[in-house]
């Protein structure tokens, strides 16, 4: 059986607890195969894309999420690095980490392998759980 965690990071520190408000991003891991990856840019705003596969996919089901727009988001969330780790990291460089749509077999076969490379580029410390 796969893994099933979510942790919320904010001001350098992940809690598992959802609740905790001004998060800043929460990583969600379905089954070591999708990782979704909530962020959020400025208050009101948030972003999000997947890791491993997207649900749509995965699922074979195109109501289980909304198309995602890696140009869009890859472009998001390089500013959401820039403001927040204080990394420059290209646009192009985190649309290689996203699940593109239609995948057949993501590079990873566990999508926290995906998880630790991409905190890792970004110099965020692993939640907990991935850590040990």
């Amino acid at each position: 059986m796969g893994n099933f965690e979510t942790s919320v990071y904010n001001s350098g520190l992940w809690s598992g607890n959802e609740a905790v408000d001004g998060w800043q991003l929460r990583l969600s891991v379905h089954d070591s195969d999708i990782a979704t990856i909530d962020y959020r840019p400025h208050e009101g705003a948030s972003g999000r894309f997947y890791l491993g596969f997207q649900p749509r996919d995965y699922f074979e089901n195109p109501d289980a999420s909304e198309p995602v727009d890696l140009v869009a988001e890859s472009e998001r969330f390089s500013a959401w690095v820039t403001e927040v780790a204080g990394l420059a990291v290209p646009a192009e460089e985190l649309r290689a980490f996203m699940a593109v749509e239609a995948v057949e077999e993501p590079e990873d076969t566990f999508v926290e392998d995906t998880v630790v490379r991409l905190l890792g580029r970004l110099s965020i410390p692993l939640p907990e759980w991935l850590a040990g």
